[in-house]
């Protein structure tokens, strides 16, 4: 069982709001990141990333408005990463780390492989 864990969330979000129920139902009280208000770094969200075994085209919202509006179905890596850092909308969510590892959890019940 994980000892600690952060969310990184979107309140108005199901499936996140569903894996933070799914994190305090293991009896553990995360630190919930509301990214939008707070966005991670460039390099926290590379981090972030890296700890999942995502790339950026594995992370990104791509039915998101202003994915469409920059242009990014032909974006680099590199680029798809800035604009997640400069849109934070564009981050799938929820992102979930534990001691036991960082997963993004789409769908929910993959929480579940960290707690």
């Amino acid at each position: 069982m994980a000892n600690t864990a952060t969310i990184y969330h979107n309140q108005r979000c199901s499936t996140s709001r569903t894996v933070l129920g799914l994190i305090r139902d293991a009896g553990i009280e995360p630190t919930v990141v509301k990214y939008l208000e707070t966005p991670p770094s460039r390099d926290g969200l590379r981090k972030l990333l890296d700890d999942a075994g995502l790339k950026p085209s594995e992370a990104i919202r791509k039915k998101e408005a202003v994915f469409k509006e920059l242009g990014l179905a032909e974006a680099s890596e590199d680029e798809l990463l800035e604009a997640m850092v400069d849109n934070p909308i564009l981050i799938e969510r929820p992102i979930v780390v534990t001691d036991k590892g960082t997963v993004l959890a789409r769908p929910a019940a993959k929480v579940s492989d960290i707690l």
